[in-house]
């Protein structure tokens, strides 16, 4: 009872917003959109590359599953709006090292491959991000490489 009175008084104070809510310039969105986007670029996301989205998102930005999925949620939101990846790119590349915009290719990367192969579609949609990031050809090959032999494939 007494967590409930809590829980309302919060949600009061806050305007009725939890408590881990996202920014509009919330890199966390920015990185969660492109994965969305990757995720779905073959039409829809798949139970298993939404499993496998979330996971990453507690792993790299050490969320709940609360959280998780309202960040889940915001970034398809905003991936639908964006009329391209620049409106996420520019943000990263003001906000993450080079060093982070490449984990985040690399997480593009897993997300392709959660259902064993990564299609043009997503291979397309990688290279151009990785261009926008300034990751450099040889680094999102390697990543790719890399990600594709943990799923068992050639990386080709």
């Amino acid at each position: 009872m007494f967590q409930a009175i809590k829980e309302f008084f919060a949600d009061l104070s806050s305007g009725g917003k939890p408590a881990h809510a996202f920014g509009d310039d919330d890199y966390r969105v920015a990185v969660a959109a492109l994965l969305v986007h990757a995720a779905a670029v073959d039409g829809r996301m798949s139970e298993p590359e939404h499993v496998n989205l979330a996971g990453m998102l507690q792993r790299r930005f050490a969320l709940d599953d609360a959280a998780a999925q309202e960040l889940i949620e915001q970034a398809t939101a905003v991936e639908r709006e964006a009329t391209d990846l620049y409106r996420f790119t520019h943000l990263l590349m003001r906000k993450l090292d080079d060093k982070a915009r490449a984990r985040t290719v690399e997480m593009m990367w897993e997300i392709a491959y959660t259902d064993g192969n990564a299609t043009e579609f997503e291979s397309n949609l990688i290279w151009r991000t990785a261009d926008l990031l300034g990751v450099s050809s040889n680094e999102r090959i390697a990543l790719r490489q890399r990600v594709a032999a943990a799923h068992g494939q050639g990386g080709a």
